[in-house]
């Protein structure tokens, strides 16, 4: 793939033009793109994909695969995001050429480790299963034909076996990725022929699919020395990696409105397992380390707490552990300071997404940053929803999202029994969107009303703790919408 500033030329082709790269709509992604795009494009093609796996993991948990709602949002979503569909459309080959490219995109991006690695080829998986059945049977036989898997078609009716529509592998060459069928007693064999139900094929397929996909992750994470060689693309897909999909809440409309003697409750009511874990820690023992500072003070930041309020807040926490208040101003102050962009670079920055908490910076031994679902022992995390009051068939719906490893959509459920609701209605990428939709439940839609100009008493503990709390590792965010850019992303994009 090659990248280029200057715009696409448009192609120009015919209907059926047998030069078309793109044939069907569905496809193994085996050969690499070629052609020159742009940065923008670039960017353009991997956002929306990214969106569109998020959409699938989050319906795959949320709903039955077969069924039609979960269906009838999986095409609108595509249709959203303009990725073909509909096979053997005559106008999408710009959709086909976007899937091809982008999957080749958040392949490079999500081959550098193996959880990554693992999400990206479960989410693909997914999606190709949904592509592939949405197929007439007649157009499933082109395609397979296309991917070289020739199955022939039989209709049989045996004496003791009155099913119709079987698919014939001859000799009984199945191949390896097929001895699930055999486990579960789905092949039948007879005279040295193997007969598969056609319902079963997709089987076949799938396994097929998953094999080349997962040697191809192994064969590009091998080539990533020299693609971490290229200063343009290697910030670009640690981006991708660590993304996350919406606002950066770096400009509240509540700033101000939070005052420092509700925290205490707002922590129970409305902050998620991380946050009310960061809180909690910073009450019992009088200190948080720095991955904690900065995970919570950015958090609560983005709630609406003005810099004012943030240096009351910590400066009173502090000085009731071994931290006087000299060392505060000295030290701790400039910090704060600094994260609300009003020294060092002037960089306003913005609260830490889901995925950034989960992916980066793994608390070690006395920290409590993190994400609970994906960073702590599994009966640890039982323990934790036990005090808080989460039922036990919650408890082990939530233990089935840990162990599957949708943290996020563990973090929902929790929202979802902790909220009294059955569905929570939307996805749930960030610690700040938590916050507020916790908040628009509990008042109804309600503006919290303006905090006055004077700062609020609060009843808190402090500790000291021994480092300062800096900002390296916090990436800058463009203004964004709901349906913003990846975080950092086009601000890297934009810059000189």
């Amino acid at each position: 793939m090659e990248f280029s500033s200057r715009a696409r030329q448009r192609h120009t082709r015919l209907a059926g033009d047998r030069r078309d790269p793109y044939p069907h709509s569905l496809q193994f992604y085996q050969e690499p793109p070629t052609e020159s795009i742009s940065l923008a494009e670039f960017e353009s093609f991997a956002v929306d994909r990214l969106r569109l796996l998020k959409v699938v993991e989050n319906l795959g948990v949320s709903h039955v695969r077969s069924s039609d709602l979960y269906k009838t949002k999986l095409e609108a979503e595509f249709r959203r995001l303009k990725f073909p569909y509909r096979a053997l459309a005559e106008d999408d080959y710009d959709a086909r050429r976007k899937d091809h490219i982008s999957h080749f995109i958040l392949r490079l991006a999500y081959c550098q480790s193996e959880e990554l690695r693992r999400w990206f080829l479960q989410q693909e998986m997914d999606l190709f299963r949904y592509r592939f059945n949405e197929l007439t049977e007649g157009l499933r036989q082109k395609f397979l034909e296309h991917v070289n898997l020739k199955f022939e078609a039989v209709s049989i009716l045996f004496t003791t076996l009155s099913v119709k529509n079987f698919f014939l592998i001859s000799n009984l060459n199945l191949p390896w990725y097929a001895v699930d069928l055999f486990r579960a007693r789905r092949v039948f064999i007879k005279d040295g022929f193997a007969f598969v139900p056609l319902k079963d094929i997709d089987a076949i397929v799938l396994n097929n699919y998953r094999q080349k996909l997962s040697k191809a992750l192994a064969l590009t994470a091998r080539s990533l020395p020299s693609i971490q060689s290229d200063e343009r693309l290697q910030p670009l897909l640690n981006h991708l990696s660590h993304s996350y999909v919406g606002p950066d809440y770096s400009a509240q409309k509540n700033t101000g409105k939070i005052s420092l003697e509700h925290i205490d409750a707002l922590s129970v009511k409305s902050f998620p397992l991380c946050m009310r874990q960061l809180h909690r820690a910073l009450r019992d023992n009088h200190h948080l380390r720095h991955g904690g500072r900065m995970q919570y003070g950015l958090f609560l930041k983005g709630i609406g707490l003005t810099l004012e309020q943030a240096l009351e807040f910590w400066k009173k926490e502090f000085i009731r552990g071994k931290v006087d208040a000299d060392k505060f101003d000295k030290g701790y102050a400039y910090s704060i300071r600094h994260s609300y962009g009003k020294e060092g670079k002037r960089t306003d920055y913005t609260p830490y997404s889901c995925m950034k908490i989960i992916m980066s910076n793994p608390p070690s031994q006395g920290d409590y940053h993190g994400c609970p679902f994906r960073h702590s022992e599994p009966e640890l995390l039982k323990q934790k929803l036990q005090s808080y009051k989460i039922p036990p068939s919650g408890i082990a719906q939530i233990l089935d999202l840990v162990k599957g490893m949708h943290y996020q959509l563990a973090c929902q459920k929790y929202f979802e029994l902790t909220h009294d609701l059955d569905d929570i209605g939307f996805s749930l990428n960030h610690p700040n969107q938590y916050f507020a939709e916790s908040q628009k439940l509990l008042t109804g839609g309600r503006e919290l009303k303006k905090e006055p100009s004077h700062l609020g008493n609060s009843q808190q503990k402090s500790n000291s703790s021994q480092e300062s709390m800096t900002s390296t590792s916090t990436p800058t965010s463009s203004n964004t919408t709901a349906d913003a850019e990846l975080e950092g992303l086009e601000a890297y994009f934009t810059e000189d």
